[in-house]
């Protein structure tokens, strides 16, 4: 079996093996709507191909930027379109692929990747670890008034602003712009290439699918948050997703998608676990949360460049022995942060935590705390002390959430 890189003369081949590991047809799209492969970069796609020749696998990545604690935004390949047929499969060939994929990572300078997992016991033994979640919100339209902001509070500061409602249709460039500036100072989240808009790939609203979107303006006129909705089935009204930046903003559009007339609930998709609309609503269990569930999953191939890429929000050390199994690799290095920076070097002190590689990469965004994994038996630690001055070291400015679908 050989493992190539793929061309564009590839597509086809690629699109019809991918479908078939998952026992489906491509299907023909709706007017205006993208197909998820049309934004495939094929010179980051992998076939798996047998000595005479047939197509059996398929892997790819896409070229995000990922945003980091302290707003820092690094290249992060996303692993994507991974599919084995269904008769070659339990024989090595996805090792194969994900071992040769994260050579070629290395290759292209890059230290980590990212993808969303669709089985997480798949994944993790590739050293890839859950780093954001995500849930649903669903809140009952008669109860869903917002209760009147106390003395003081900000998070109503938006009542100068406006929100314009338009068609998916009339706003592509609005919604790129708006959802590029709450990406940048977002931990955990992808960025989204233009190409990704133009051809309409993914999910809406980056597909052109038929969506209203309510558009928030600042009192100068100037867009600054969206949400994307559709009207259903029972009358329950879905927000694909609300992107906003900052909490006045967010609170603005919940107010309206809320406030919809002849609606019997109002569903929020992709709800991070941080955000306080719950907290705002008249009737605190009115809004109830459901599916929740991992997101982005991380995976670091260079633990000293990925810990001083990232910002830092308590001074300390700590001592990480890591090991990752995948690569066959094990090292123990010495993590100093100093004034929001880190130094990492290799050293012989004995650990204060030793912990895979996947594990390493569930903690890196601050979306899973050390000494949950700790108290899991998944992170062992050697110190008392030493699993919260790692939760310290490694919280983020806010809780990483990804939206980006791929």
């Amino acid at each position: 079996m050989e493992i190539r890189s793929t061309t564009d003369k590839d597509l086809d081949v690629f699109v019809d093996t991918l479908h078939a590991a998952f026992g489906r047809f491509p299907e023909t799209p709706a007017e205006g709507a993208g197909v998820f492969w049309s934004a495939l970069e094929l010179d980051r796609g992998l076939l798996a191909v047998t000595a005479d020749g047939r197509p059996v696998g398929t892997a790819a990545a896409y070229s995000f930027e990922l945003t980091l604690p302290g707003g820092v935004l690094v290249p992060a390949p996303g692993v994507t379109n991974v599919g084995v047929l269904p008769t070659h499969r339990r024989q090595g060939v996805l090792t194969a692929m994900m071992r040769h994929q994260l050579t070629e990572v290395r290759a292209r300078g890059e230290f980590l990747s990212v993808l969303l997992a669709s089985e997480a016991v798949i994944y993790r033994r590739f050293g890839y670890g859950p780093a954001t979640y995500t849930q649903r919100l669903t809140v009952p339209r008669h109860r869903a008034a917002l209760a009147r902001p106390r003395a003081g509070a900000t998070a109503d500061a938006a009542a100068a602003g406006s929100v314009e409602l338009l068609r998916r249709a009339e706003c592509g460039g609005i919604l790129e712009e708006v959802y590029d500036r709450y990406r940048r100072a977002q931990p955990g989240a992808l960025s989204r290439p233009h190409r990704w808009w133009a051809l309409g790939a993914g999910r809406p609203p980056v597909s052109r699918a038929p969506r209203y979107v309510a558009v928030h303006r600042d009192a100068d006129g100037v867009p600054d948050g969206y949400a994307s909705y559709s009207l259903g089935e029972s009358d329950t009204l879905t927000v694909d997703e609300t992107i906003a930046t900052d909490d006045a903003v967010s609170t603005a559009l919940a107010r309206f998608v809320l406030g919809h007339d002849l609606v019997s609930q109002v569903v929020f998709k992709h709800f991070p676990p941080d955000h306080p609309l719950r907290w705002q609503l008249a009737d605190f269990n009115a809004g109830q949360l459901s599916n929740h569930t991992d997101w982005l999953w991380v995976r670091l191939l260079d633990v000293p460049r990925a810990l001083t890429a990232r910002g830092w929000f308590t001074d300390g050390e700590l001592v990480l022995d890591v090991d990752d199994p995948f690569l066959g690799e094990h090292g123990r290095y010495l993590l100093t942060v100093r004034d929001g920076k880190a130094d990492c070097v290799l050293t012989d002190r004995e650990p204060d935590l030793s912990l895979d590689v996947s594990d390493l990469g569930s903690v890196y965004l601050g979306g899973t705390a050390p000494s949950t994994l700790v108290r899991a038996g998944h992170v062992r630690a050697h110190r008392p002390g030493a699993a919260a001055l790692a939760d310290a070291l490694f919280r983020a400015e806010r809780a990483p959430h990804c939206l980006h679908w791929f």
